[in-house]
């Protein structure tokens, strides 16, 4: 799933012609470096978005490994958090 997830991305986010990426990890998030190196590899930017406020779930939640990497992240508004990305992603 992980490989799949990274060769989407290179495909739509490097070799393809697209905008930005919105992204939501899942569990990824916090344990990819591999994301976190195709996400800075891309030529579009990449917003990270999760349905839930990560910051109120548990402790290992807290840590994203691949934000650094983002130009930003939206969390905590439930499936509102895409369309807030894409507006970010618009603007």
């Amino acid at each position: 799933m992980e490989g799949e997830l990274i060769n989407k991305m290179q495909e739509t986010g490097f070799f393809g012609d697209c905008d930005g990426i919105v992204l939501n990890a899942g569990a990824y998030t916090h344990t990819s470096v591999a994301l976190q190196d195709c996400i800075r590899s891309l030529r579009c930017p990449v917003i990270e978005v999760h349905i839930s406020n990560v910051h109120q779930r548990e402790e290992f939640r807290h840590h994203s490994m691949i934000s650094c990497a983002c130009k930003g992240v939206i969390c905590g508004f439930g499936l509102d958090s895409y369309r807030l990305a894409i507006e970010a992603l618009v603007k």
